[in-house]
């Protein structure tokens, strides 16, 4: 026990990744799983380096980041200031209630033929999906968030007649940034999967669009290979904002209990 606590965090994850590797690529070798649906790891890996030296690969990689970028900033500037404001207001959080705890529910999947109906199949249909997908975890942390908010704290500062202004920056604000850190890190994920999936349903430029041609023209290691760079590039954009969190929230009781415990 005190051997496998003392190995660094990562150790263990590493080793299970090891594992599923090694154990499909055994089921491939073996034709246990058919070689022509499921090919060697090890094939499918060189496929992945071999794609990474080409431009096109890249080329398309941009396209669907430049639909997750404009996606988020667009959900983080909606959900900011209307998670701030229902959430300050009681009577605004039960008038809206309903329509959020209808709409909310709503796969942004299903919106898919609305969206092409409007928008056609580029890039504004899946910043549409995107955005639209992207916003409720953000809305839905913020709302938490301002709702927890100490009111004593608060009508202490009116009590004193502090401004508007700077009850927002330095209660509100200062309160509510462990919530929105947590929001964008769930948002990011979601977006990225509604973003291939507008690419692979619709056709809009990305990675999505290039998994279906691979499909379509019977490239399984490629396909594969492409799967698992989005794979990769979803944790990454996950380690990216952890990171973040940690390094910008590091006075917060949750991420000094989070690197005691490492």
């Amino acid at each position: 026990m005190r051997r496998v606590r003392s190995l660094p965090w990562w150790v263990p994850g590493c080793l299970s990744v090891a594992l599923v590797l090694a154990l499909f690529e055994t089921l491939s070798r073996t034709g246990i799983l058919p070689s022509r649906y499921f090919p060697p790891m090890s094939s499918t890996l060189a496929r992945l380096v071999t794609e990474g030296g080409d431009t096109s690969f890249w080329v398309e990689v941009g396209h669907t980041m430049q639909g997750w970028v404009i996606g988020i900033g667009l959900a983080f500037a909606v959900a900011v200031p209307l998670g701030i404001a229902i959430g300050s207001a009681w009577w605004i959080f039960r008038a809206l209630r309903p329509i959020i705890e209808f709409l909310r529910p709503v796969p942004s999947v299903a919106l898919i033929p609305l969206a092409v109906l409007i928008y056609g199949s580029g890039l504004e249909t899946k910043v549409f999906l995107v955005t639209y997908a992207a916003v409720w975890p953000l809305l839905l942390q913020l709302l938490y968030g301002v709702r927890s908010i100490d009111p004593i704290a608060l009508d202490t500062a009116r009590s004193f007649r502090v401004s508007r202004w700077n009850r927002l920056t330095r209660i509100v604000l200062p309160s509510i940034v462990p919530y929105l850190a947590t929001g964008l890190r769930i948002s990011s994920s979601v977006a990225l999967v509604l973003a291939v999936t507008a690419e692979l349903v619709v056709g809009a430029p990305g990675i999505g669009r290039t998994i279906t041609a691979a499909q379509a023209g019977g490239n399984v290691e490629l396909m594969y290979a492409l799967i698992i760079a989005t794979g990769l590039l979803g944790w990454g954009l996950n380690i990216v904002f952890r990171q973040a969190e940690r390094r910008l929230l590091h006075w917060h009781p949750s991420q000094r209990m989070l690197a005691a415990s490492r």
